[in-house]
């Protein structure tokens, strides 16, 4: 006989203990084990949580090298089944080698499950991988959630999603209790029914005071200032829609006259110099906008000018609001009366949040993040170097877009109640964003050229954003290097294509004018792809999510809605018709607490470039791994220093404040 020690961890997370027979088969290439019960001297506690027991399973003779355990659980008489998180488990044969099966996932019935060794990446050969793919199928299935949209995860409830993607108890604890009780953290319980306009400034700033952030507070103090509104397109939380302004659209007939009136330099001169910026709207126009407190809501689609200046702060030259040039459809300018241009200013600020949620944050981050991630557990069995990748990318991720569905942009989502495009508006904004988008636009070093925004200061979006993207290039190169040792490889391997021909179809509608590959031929496309899909669901995530309290917990920095028209003629507008044209006490009430809810780190929060669960086994990955750490460790010290200097600090790409994924 010979003898098998088995070592079985069972996770630390919340209820992962079980209570029921544990039992264990080991399948080598000359043979298999009995089925066998696992039975320590620990006895009923050997599997509770954060348990490492050890046992030992007798053969006749050597199964020769291991290649997968199967495990499977009964209940006891009079017990109920219940659900058991393991870890992973660690075999160490006769002759002395140790094999490392990663499990980390919810075992909840009594079926066998089948897992393999870590180091069995992905050449099987005679071990398909098949039954598991077949399962995945099954729990994980596409779901259209309306047409023109990346489609979904199919699911009922946020009960019914597979358990290895819920949230965690303390993640579900603390988003229920925020969601709750938002309004009562920031003490407006009792105004989210008050359907009254605003009477003053003050006003606002009484309800602001009751929760302030560093930033939030800065914003207050300026967010009228031409200086401050300039910089928020390159370090809000919008900073993609910016570009550099070579040839003025013909539909914005800006003039040196109306610019430069003084003829301090020309308009054609600055525009050759790289020195003129544009922010264009157009997918906000003719958007069908919503009815708020029984009042029709408008939302415009600007064209917004603006200028780099000799001290480098970019600022703004010129507002058009609406497309179509026209009498009624002046061009404001910063020489115009006080609240001309300030409430030019205003309806650039509520256009950019609609833009900014549904393009931006909605379907660049969260909606894609969703589709890689269903690709993934759709087509990648477990020991798959991909899915080894990309795992951690995934927490949370659908349960939290299964929530964002309900609570935000269903009939009864505050999104869809309060936000000046909810409703019909919303779908159309975002069928508008997915017929626009590109490859190259997803690729932080494309976007940015593409763009013409190489050379543009204090663009700290940009600076940490490629030192992040550059950093996890090196990792997944490394990483997918060290598995796939050819092209040819990469070609064959059929999980991989099915992945990318999954997320072509279903991410982005088989849309090939997208640039979206539907299969991979070359390595270097596939290190491109996966950092690209790393960095959308961490770094650009955070950049778009992260500071939404922070530039739109001031309400009058970014209105979620309007509900007076933007004027037709320059003179007309004061302070009280801006107040007027402010979304009512309810509406900013109920977009300052949800901002609040999708601003708020949750606890068991995991930063960017952590891998919890003991996916990569073998020596050279681990080392790729801790490399790749301590690259991001040292780029935060240089960002926490820079930002120092600042006066607004850029927190948001800071790798120790970046989440690993769509959680949020």
């Amino acid at each position: 006989m010979v003898r098998y020690k088995v070592t079985v961890f069972t996770g630390d997370c919340l209820n992962s203990t079980t209570l029921n027979n544990v039992f264990i088969k080991l399948v080598g290439t000359d043979g298999e084990s009995d089925r066998k019960w696992l039975v320590g001297l620990k006895g009923a506690s050997s599997f509770v949580r954060g348990a490492v027991s050890k046992f030992k399973v007798f053969c006749p003779t050597s199964l020769g090298n291991l290649v997968l355990i199967e495990l499977d659980k009964k209940s006891l008489p009079l017990f109920l089944e219940d659900a058991w998180f393991c870890a992973k488990v660690e075999v160490k044969s006769p002759e002395g080698d140790i094999y490392s099966f990663p499990i980390y996932r919810w075992i909840t019935d009594s079926k066998v499950h089948r897992f393999r060794d870590g180091k069995d990446n992905h050449h099987f050969g005679r071990y398909s991988r098949q039954q598991e793919i077949q399962q995945r199928e099954e729990d994980y299935r596409w779901d259209a959630y309306a047409e023109g949209i990346p489609h979904s995860m199919k699911a009922e409830n946020p009960s019914s999603l597979p358990y290895e993607v819920q949230f965690s108890f303390t993640k579900t604890t603390e988003f229920l209790y925020t969601a709750s009780t938002g309004l009562t953290e920031l003490k407006l319980k009792g105004l989210d029914n008050c359907k009254k306009k605003w009477d003053n400034i003050d006003s606002i700033n009484r309800v602001f005071c009751c929760k302030k952030t560093e930033i939030s507070e800065y914003v207050q103090e300026h967010w009228k200032e031409d200086a401050f509104f300039g910089y928020q397109f390159l370090n809000g939380v919008n900073p993609i829609l910016i570009q550099c302004c070579t040839t003025l659209p013909s539909n914005f007939p800006v003039t040196n006259d109306m610019v430069f009136p003084h003829g301090q330099c020309s308009l054609a001169d600055e525009m050759k110099k790289g020195n003129i910026f544009l922010c264009d709207y157009k997918r906000l126009d003719g958007v069908k906008t919503n009815t708020i407190n029984g009042k029709k809501q408008y939302l415009m689609a600007p064209l917004v000018l603006l200028h780099k200046a000799p001290d480098d702060k970019l600022m703004p030259i010129a507002i058009q609001l609406k497309q179509n040039p026209s009498d009624d459809n002046p061009i404001f300018l910063p020489t115009d009366s006080e609240y001309d241009w300030l409430i030019a200013k205003t309806f650039v600020r509520s256009a950019d949040f609609n833009h900014h949620q549904l393009n931006a944050h909605l379907l660049r981050t969260h909606v894609l993040a969703e589709v890689f991630a269903v690709s993934l557990l759709r087509n990648v069995p477990m020991v798959h170097p991909l899915y080894k990748l990309l795992k951690p990318h995934t927490r949370y991720t659908l349960q939290i877009n299964f929530l964002a569905r309900r609570l935000l942009i269903s009939d009864t989502g505050a999104f869809t109640q309060f936000a000046g495009s909810g409703g019909e508006g919303m779908f159309t904004i975002l069928q508008r964003s997915v017929s626009s988008l590109t490859y190259s636009s997803l690729c932080m070093p494309d976007d940015i050229a593409e763009r013409g925004l190489e050379a543009v200061p204090n663009f700290f979006y940009r600076d940490d954003g490629l030192k992040v993207w550059d950093i996890i290039h090196r990792f997944v190169q490394g990483m997918l290097s060290y598995y796939y040792k050819s092209d040819s490889e990469v070609q064959e391997d059929s999980e991989l294509q099915k992945w990318i021909l999954d997320i072509f179809e279903h991410g982005f509608l088989s849309q090939a004018e997208t640039g979206i590959p539907q299969r991979f031929t070359r390595l270097t496309e596939l290190v491109k792809f996966v950092t690209m899909v790393i960095f959308a669901c961490s770094a650009q995530h955070a950049a778009v999510n992260s500071g939404q309290y922070d530039y739109g917990g001031w309400m009058p920095n970014t209105p979620i809605s309007l509900q007076l028209p933007p004027p037709t003629t320059k003179g007309t507008t004061s302070e009280a018709t801006m107040l007027a044209t402010f979304p009512d006490v309810n509406v900013t009430v109920q977009g300052m607490a949800t901002m609040w809810l999708l601003s708020k780190q949750s606890s068991d929060f995991v930063p960017l470039g952590q891998y919890p669960e003991d996916h990569f086994t073998e020596e050279i990955p681990r080392k790729i791994l801790k490399d790749f750490q301590m690259e991001l460790e040292d780029l935060s010290l240089v960002i926490r220093a820079r930002n120092k200097r600042l006066e607004v600090p850029y927190t948001y790409m800071d790798p120790a404040q970046v989440e690993n994924s769509v959680a949020i």
